[in-house]
């Protein structure tokens, strides 16, 4: 295993690597005197973002963009598990569920706007929509994976134990299948994160404040590049918070907990 890529190294790398590229930023901002409204100083973008944090609207509308994503996302865990479940239960129902998934899984979220448009408006439930278009396949295709990858002695166990099918599902397949399920929520939470993003610079200001594509759209309209950068940069930092802590605690209690991983 390459030690830089787990572990404590892997933390020490991307802050070493980080480091190096706004030095880089930095330096050739000043050398070749770029135009602040082309690219402005790391000093500028980092200035804009804690002003923003800490005098603007920015906390209320980043909130306000994990709130929709936690939901989305729970919503589509449950659409996920109800479908495969009762593709397990019901042969034909499976046929349904991989010929759905097969159609919608390659579909951009963005592609459905228009539709979305007209059927929930323009508010949080079109977002949610989108949201949780662009994770509930991706779920579905890993937790299917999951359940077929049972080893079939654990079932047959569960069986000669007079365990109903529901409760072999639910007691054994289920709890085997984790690093399955976790791995599609991983992916449904990148995929759900980048169109979420899209979704509220497309519709605008949802809710009281808005989310952070909103204030991303702001910074355009008054050509604000600073503005756009410290975004930018926000997004980048919650996705790497998300990904490397957030899921790295719930393996930990999860699946290296249980020695599945």
């Amino acid at each position: 295993m390459n030690p830089f890529t787990s572990g404590p190294a892997r933390g020490l790398a991307r802050a070493f690597w980080c480091l190096a590229l706004l030095l880089i930023w930095e330096l050739w901002v000043k050398l070749f005197h770029i135009s602040p409204m082309l690219f402005p100083s790391v000093e500028d973008v980092a200035y804009t973002l804690w002003s923003d944090l800490a005098h603007g609207s920015l906390p209320a509308q980043t909130l306000s963009s994990l709130w929709l994503i936690a939901l989305g996302l729970v919503m589509a865990a449950g659409l996920a598990l109800i479908l495969c479940l009762l593709s397990l239960r019901f042969p034909l129902f499976m046929s349904f569920a991989d010929t759905l998934t097969a159609m919608a899984h390659p579909l951009p979220g963005l592609a459905l706007l228009p539709l979305i448009i007209m059927w929930f408006g323009t508010g949080s439930r079109a977002v949610l929509a989108v949201i949780i278009h662009s994770a509930l396949w991706p779920m579905i295709l890993n937790l299917m994976a999951g359940f077929s990858s049972v080893p079939d002695v654990y079932t047959d166990t569960g069986r000669n134990l007079s365990m109903s099918p529901w409760a072999v599902t639910l007691e054994i397949r289920l709890p085997a299948s984790m690093p399955y399920l976790l791995s599609g929520i991983k992916i449904g939470w990148a995929r759900a994160w980048r169109a979420l993003i899209s979704a509220e610079m497309v519709f605008g200001a949802v809710g009281a404040k808005g989310g952070i594509g909103w204030y991303l759209l702001n910074q355009r309209t008054f050509m604000d590049t600073a503005g756009l950068f410290a975004g930018i940069i926000l997004v980048v930092l919650i996705g790497i918070f998300v990904e490397d802590v957030l899921f790295s605690l719930i393996e930990a209690r999860t699946l290296r907990q249980w020695g599945m991983k």
